[in-house]
């Protein structure tokens, strides 16, 4: 049986996964400090975790010094973020386009983003490009989906998602990362582009926002 533990974020379980997510790995003196618990009491959840195949232990060999073990997710994990609709939604996908075809399917894609962007905007509300990114990052967290705001170098903003609800659809059509995408620009009003994808074997996805907004046909920002 699954762990019950979405949506639980106060449970020791959550926290270890989202720390995994987040930082890719941890050792179990990290989890400790992290969870201010004791090396038994990290060792029980670690070993929760792994029985139901949600993470494993490896070992890392980091500079000079002697090889440690350290914890990472697995694949499984993915099932803990997913919005149990995948199924139906991919089976969904697949009769739209036999039967309306690419063209009218991506349509409808981008009308579903539209739609989630409605959603996103009303808690993006700062005339500040980087605190509207990071309005949407907590957001978007707020939503399950686990998100960070960061500051690059020229004139980018990165997003960056530890996680997809809609994982296993994305692997069959990846139209749906373009949703995603064309989402962000519609609530940020400004350029965004996928440039590391958690598909092509990525931690996350990192979207990069151009701090320069984006222009609409008539010349105002959209």
């Amino acid at each position: 049986m699954a762990l019950n533990i979405v949506g639980k974020r106060e449970s020791p379980l959550w926290q270890i996964i989202e720390y995994l997510q987040r930082n890719g790995s941890a050792t179990i003196k990290e989890l400790e400090d992290l969870l201010h618990v004791t090396t038994t009491a990290v060792r029980q959840h670690l070993n929760t975790l792994q029985a139901e195949g949600y993470i494993e232990r490896r070992v890392v060999h980091a500079g000079v010094g002697r090889p440690h073990h350290a914890y990472f997710t697995t694949p499984r994990v993915q099932e803990l973020f997913a919005c149990h609709c995948d199924d139906l939604a991919l089976t969904l996908l697949e009769e739209l386009f036999h039967l309306e075809g690419k063209e009218r399917t991506t349509e409808l894609l981008d009308r579903v983003g539209t739609r989630l962007a409605r959603k996103y905007a009303s808690s993006v509300r700062s005339t500040l490009l980087h605190d509207r990114v990071d309005e949407l990052a907590r957001a978007l967290n707020g939503n399950g989906i686990l998100s960070d705001a960061l500051v690059s170098d020229g004139d980018m903003i990165a997003l960056r998602t530890y996680n997809c609800p809609f994982h296993e659809l994305a692997q069959e059509h990846r139209e749906i990362c373009e949703m995603d995408r064309s989402m962000m620009e519609k609530v940020l009003g400004s350029d965004v582009s996928l440039s590391q994808c958690m598909l092509e074997g990525h931690a996350g996805c990192t979207f990069l926002v151009q701090r320069a907004p984006a222009v609409s046909g008539n010349g105002s920002a959209v």
